[in-house]
């Protein structure tokens, strides 16, 4: 069954961050997965701010711990994203029903999560940059892989 691709965030602990991409993947027809604790409350103003009205809880799914969502996610798919990659995001063929992980915003995944997944993949930047914000990273990564599976 072609559900279309996954954002999943793990651990994420900034609430604008979070809301602004659940705004992202309604608007672009996304699934988004948190994988739990968050950093903060679902009823944060900081959060309800900015998430207005594209909170569906129909196209959100949180796991308790990374351990639940591994064992729900057995024989799909997951590519992360980390600045560690040395492959582009742009090189990557990716599929209608993949799950692109992202990392908690203060400290990414834990590097023995990191040395599990297969597809690690970046998005270049200039020299001497560290970092895209993870909304922005998030927004570009998605629409590649929505321009390839030809849902948009």
């Amino acid at each position: 069954m072609n559900e279309g691709p996954k954002i999943a965030l793990f651990e994420p602990d900034i609430p604008q961050n979070t809301a602004a991409i659940i705004r992202t993947c309604a608007c672009l027809g996304a699934k988004l997965e948190i994988i739990e604790p968050c950093g903060f409350l679902l009823n944060d103003k900081r959060f309800k701010r900015v998430v207005m009205d594209y909170m569906d809880e129909k196209n959100i799914s949180f796991y308790k711990s990374s351990d639940d969502f591994f064992i729900n996610k057995k024989n799909q798919r997951i590519i992360l994203m980390t600045t560690k990659a040395s492959i582009s995001y742009t090189q990557f063929k990716f599929d209608i029903n993949d799950t692109i992980l992202f990392g908690r915003e203060s400290s990414g995944v834990p590097e023995a999560l990191h040395k599990s997944i297969k597809d690690r993949l970046k998005i270049p930047m200039k020299n001497g940059k560290r970092s895209l914000n993870i909304a922005s990273s998030v927004a570009i990564v998605l629409a590649e892989c929505l321009k390839q599976t030809k849902l948009i």
